[in-house]
């Protein structure tokens, strides 16, 4: 459940972090200025907020809908920027009662507070509903790749607990501090957090399309930098920078902070007016209103609107009996009870009436495009299938086990503009690339058989030294065929198994291959010791060459192998876990990492079609993730991972996690379905 926890753990302290400073300032503030009449609005804003942001969730949940990605992000930016203007006048309305707070407290604090009760709801309704909504969002979408509720709720709910701990500790704090001095210091803090929110803001508003620039980036550290260390979440979470920023954002907010920082210096050194007489108090009292409305009817208000409104959401929101369909699967049959839905995010309830267990696709039969799909359903069963409908032509498609695709009646669906589907892959799209890496396999493993006969003849010989020189060079072409290790059956284990979990250790007499002449090699073994294990390689090498041509090679492993052979790279490479002696883990991460890129290269021609954006992100990636391991060796001689700086091993570690992370796509873009 941890593993669904933390991320959302992150994300509660981060959003708890971002509101709870403004709110927690503006709380202390009131206090500190013998104001407390005024914290019934800082706290009805608040509490609009958390029910704007618990409403939100409650549409998002019982509605299985959700705004589109361009929309959340224009939402979002618009937002913050009315944010940002907000909390910039509370900024100077703090800076001018710094100035007056002298003998004239209590008669000018209601004056200085004159910005009347709306502009406190507002600025902390701001100050949660963005974090809310973002919170509330983010929790959706997390609970359903996980399947539960639970892991990411926890998460939240701990991450929320801390921030509001932290923040109670910084109000605790302030309020005993002199009052003069807080203004000041609360005003620079909140101007380089309101110049890290417009610059947030800005970037929401380049993702949706409102602004250009999207691109345009003025640095990247996303190889630099790990997104996800405890200092990078605390400093994206209060400042709201980040390690990739456009032009856009760092102009604004450099300009927000030198223009507004610069005006609130000014304001803070002006000198004070002279304080004015106190009234007295018996005057004060007699200009209290005489009625005032309970204090409980607007909190009540902003709590029930946003819940009402919700309410009537989810109840005119929720799938027409056209959209929830009950659709019948059998071997003979496909579709049954299928009729045209309407546009927008529709479930449909698969139920497999047949005997056998069958695969379930809706697709546009023109095309055969996937709109959604269900993998195994088994007899008997039913299983919800969500998919977005726009205008086209749709059928179902079933392939029982065994048996013959059935597709059914065609409908036609108009309006609702246009859905993205996933173009199916068959065995036969993957054939070319299949012949073309195997190829590529077939060279390697020639070339591999002629570099392990060297080695073997300089061990033989007592050259020492250059079986060191020999063995990295036949090492490193057997990293470079990744794909393919799935193919090579028992070759594998005796040609690069290791050590870990035989019961001698490096003594067995199982532990064999390059990691054993390797151990034997940068351990001061003689070569009478080695001559039998490097002629063993040899052999070995040779068998895998002979016996490569005849073994089943499943296409499906190419999609898979895009990610699993830099993920075995960050899991045993780059943590040194596969080192015997020789401190080349980082040679072997480089040949991984060209298995990759030529596997990438057969796979280029489906995945340009399919997804057109991705291969320039990956290919970036590759780059980023070349250039430092380029700067880890010098000719020859490579640096160890253990020996690596820790800031150039955490680069070299973030770049590959960021290299997996766009690589992830690949397996579900080029999946085969049967439906093809």
């Amino acid at each position: 459940m941890w593993d669904d926890a933390f991320p959302s753990f992150l994300i509660g302290l981060r959003e708890g972090l971002e509101a709870g400073l403004i709110v927690s300032i503006l709380v202390a503030t009131l206090v500190r200025a013998e104001a407390r009449s005024r914290l019934s609005q800082v706290w009805t804003g608040v509490l609009a907020a958390i029910a704007l942001a618990m409403s939100f969730g409650a549409v998002l949940t019982f509605t299985a809908a959700s705004m589109p990605a361009t929309a959340q992000e224009a939402f979002g930016g618009t937002l913050s920027v009315i944010a940002v203007a907000f909390v910039t006048a509370m900024v100077f309305w703090m800076r001018r009662s710094a100035r007056s707070l002298s003998g004239e407290l209590k008669e000018k604090v209601t004056g200085a507070l004159a910005m009347g009760s709306g502009v406190l709801i507002l600025t902390s309704f701001l100050a949660v509903g963005r974090e809310g909504l973002e919170t509330a969002l983010f929790l959706w979408t997390t609970a359903r790749a996980a399947g539960e509720s639970a892991g990411p709720m926890t998460g939240a709910g701990i991450g929320l607990v801390l921030a509001a701990g932290l923040c109670w500790g910084l109000y605790r704090r302030v309020l005993k501090i002199n009052l003069t001095k807080f203004f000041t210091a609360t005003g620079v803090v909140l101007i380089v957090i309101a110049a890290g929110v417009l610059g947030y803001g800005l970037r929401d508003l380049q993702e949706g399309g409102v602004l250009p620039g999207n691109t345009a980036y003025a640095f990247d550290l996303a190889g630099s930098v790990d997104a996800g260390s405890w200092y990078s979440t605390l400093v994206q979470g209060v400042f709201n920078l980040t390690p990739t920023m456009t032009w856009l954002q760092v102009v604004a907010y450099v300009a927000y902070l030198a223009v507004v920082m610069t005006l609130f210096v000014r304001g803070v050194r002006a000198r004070a007016p002279k304080p004015a007489k106190e009234r007295p108090e018996r005057e004060a009292k007699a200009e209290r209103p005489a009625r005032r409305r309970p204090v409980w009817v607007v909190p009540a208000a902003v709590v029930a609107v946003p819940a009402v409104i919700a309410g009537l959401v989810v109840a005119f929101s929720r799938p027409k009996p056209a959209g929830d369909q009950t659709v019948a699967v059998s071997e003979s049959e496909c579709g049954k009870g299928f009729t045209a839905p309407k546009p927008g995010r529709q479930t449909f309830q698969m139920k497999n009436t047949g005997g056998k267990t069958s695969e379930v696709y809706l697709v546009d039969p023109s095309t055969n495009a996937v709109y959604g799909e269900i993998e195994g359903l088994a007899p008997g069963t039913t299983r919800d299938l969500v998919a977005t409908v726009a205008g086209g032509t749709y059928a179902w498609r079933c392939v029982p086990t065994g048996g013959k695709a059935v597709t059914s009646k065609s409908v036609t669906v108009t309006g609702g503009g246009a859905a993205k589907p996933v173009v199916p892959v068959s065995e036969q799209d993957l054939a070319t690339p299949l012949k073309a890496y195997k190829t590529y396999v077939g060279q390697g493993l020639a070339t591999l058989a002629g570099q392990t006969r060297t080695l073997a003849d300089d061990i033989r010989g007592n050259h020492l030294d250059k079986a060191r020189t020999d063995w990295l060079t036949a090492h490193r072409t057997y990293s470079s065929l990744g794909a393919a290790y799935g193919t090579f059956e028992d070759f594998d284990k005796r040609i690069n198994g290791r050590a870990d979990g035989l019961p001698g250790g490096v003594d067995d007499k199982d532990f064999t291959g390059f990691h054993r002449i390797e151990y034997g090699l940068w351990h001061g073994q003689p070569a009478t010791e080695l001559t039998g294990p490097a002629q063993q390689l040899a052999t070995d090498t040779a068998g895998l060459q002979k016996a490569f041509p005849g073994q089943d090679f499943d296409p499906g492993d190419l999609p898979l192998r895009a990610h699993e052979i830099l993920e075995n790279t960050l899991q045993f490479e780059l943590t040194g876990d596969t080192d015997e002696g020789s401190g080349t883990n980082l040679a072997t991460a480089d040949a991984n990492l060209s298995g990759t890129r030529e596997l990438l290269t057969v796979l280029r021609p489906l995945l340009t079609t399919r997804a057109p954006k991705l291969l320039p992100t990956v290919d970036a990636d590759l780059a980023r993730v070349q250039k430092l391991l380029d700067a880890a060796h010098d000719g020859d001689h490579w640096t160890g991972v253990d020996k690596l700086a820790p800031a150039d091993r955490q680069r070299l570690n973030g770049a590959t996690g960021q290299l997996l992370e766009d690589l992830a796509p690949i397996p579900d873009l080029l999946e085969i379905r049967k439906s093809a």
